[in-house]
């Protein structure tokens, strides 16, 4: 299975919110070692990274499709001046 890319805005929204999860207590989604977390420094944005890296964030991103049944916007013509 193909990993889905994300832009940078959307990445940059997932790891911020995982990261406020992560800092307010929430349980990780990876096996980390005590070493590992010392070479992280407890930090909560290395190990969002992490989860990222690995595919088991529990964010996902929902992006808006174009409906086939809605009209296009009119264009006004511009008045001659």
């Amino acid at each position: 299975m193909e990993k889905e890319k994300y832009t940078k805005y959307e990445k940059a929204r997932m790891l911020g919110s995982r990261t406020l999860q992560i800092a307010m207590g929430a349980p990780f989604l990876v096996k980390l070692t005590k070493e590992d977390l010392e070479s992280m420094n407890y930090d909560a944005f290395k190990i969002a990274k992490r989860e990222f890296d690995e595919g088991v964030m529990p964010i996902s991103v929902t992006r808006p499709m174009p409906q086939p049944d809605m009209p296009e916007p009119k264009k006004e013509a511009k008045a001659a001046e």
